[in-house]
């Protein structure tokens, strides 16, 4: 059987789902035969993405199946339905400002792939039922498939600074809420490593509480690897998510979790983060004090991160592709 992965052509800084599909096809039996097509533009502007999309209706006559594996989720509308598998990462497009964009991407993003694929698959549970609020469809047409870590993420004991930790914080988009965190970490003795752009707004928020912080952005994942090994809680605290790697990352590694307690992230955390209401600075803050203060509790969080993070096997996820598109094929 032969898979075709239609994948976005990739822009800075964004994180890297095709990453995790390499990881996937690695796991796939010898039976399927995959092949990849990265398309030619960025998803920018009509004429490119139908130029996309043509390209995809050419090149599906090279497979069985099509899987369009995410972002451009519009692509499936030339190619042959009952062959297509379409994933959809999130929804959080819906919160554009825009009316009218809201209607358009809802129309090409959402109404689309939904319409011209057999399959829908969603990266968590929460992804799926905010979809199914945007469109009328079989539920059933949408399979919860998670998406695996990378395999270079180990588990490292390193004792913890109870004196200042390091707290770890991934990404500094609006979602990230990072303004709320570190005013949360206000009088909370640490350094905040944060990985992503910061803001004036950010670095005058961090001078003001005097907050000791490290920054850096777009570092290769051998440099992301050790700076999780030698964090002491990695902060996960975003108002919109529609998965959440860096809980599983953290749970990999051995690192206590703080996230926040709506949509999918208390899903992919299970038992073993910290959940707290993003929008409540004071909840963050005690948050962050007891997973300092109390080694029992910290102890138990890691402990049960070594078993959560099972649930996102690469060899698992492939299985259920497999079976997805042996469905698709007979």
């Amino acid at each position: 059987m032969k898979v075709i992965f239609f994948q976005r052509k990739r822009r800075k800084g964004n994180f890297s789902v095709e990453i995790l599909f390499d990881e996937i096809r690695r796991n796939l039996p010898k039976s399927i035969q995959p092949v990849i097509c990265i398309a030619f533009y960025e998803s920018n502007g009509f004429f490119k993405r139908l130029y996309i999309c043509l390209e995809a209706a050419f090149r599906q006559r090279r497979g069985q199946i099509n899987h369009v594996t995410g972002d451009i989720n519009f692509l499936p509308i030339f190619l042959r339905k009952k062959r297509t598998v379409t994933t959809i990462l999130d929804v959080g497009f819906m919160n554009h400002p825009n009316r009218l964009a809201r209607h358009i991407l809802q129309f090409f993003w959402i109404k689309v792939p939904v319409w011209r694929s057999s399959v829908i698959t969603t990266i968590s549970q929460a992804t799926k039922d905010e979809l199914l609020k945007y469109v009328t469809c079989d539920p059933e047409k949408v399979k919860v498939v998670y998406v695996p870590v990378s395999p270079n993420f180990r588990r490292s004991d390193r004792p913890f600074n109870s004196a200042k930790p390091s707290i770890l914080q991934i990404g500094t988009k609006p979602n990230k809420n990072v303004p709320r965190l570190i005013e949360a970490l206000k009088d909370v003795p640490c350094t905040l490593d944060i990985v992503g752009e910061l803001t004036e707004e950010m670095i005058r928020a961090l001078e003001s509480y005097k907050i000791s912080y490290i920054n850096s952005s777009r570092i290769p994942e051998n440099e992301l690897i050790s700076k999780y090994e030698n964090c002491d809680i990695v902060s996960f605290v975003s108002t919109y998510e529609g998965f959440g790697m860096p809980i599983v990352e953290a749970n990999i590694v051995g690192k206590p979790v703080i996230t926040s307690n709506i949509l999918s992230m208390p899903e992919i955390a299970g038992n073993a983060a910290h959940l707290v209401d993003p929008l409540n600075i004071d909840e963050i803050r005690e948050g962050f004090r007891k997973l300092i203060g109390d080694w029992a509790y910290r102890n138990e969080l890691v402990m049960n991160g070594y078993e959560n993070h099972q649930r996102f096997s690469a060899v698992r996820i492939a299985k259920q592709l497999e079976e997805i598109y042996t469905d698709l094929l007979n």
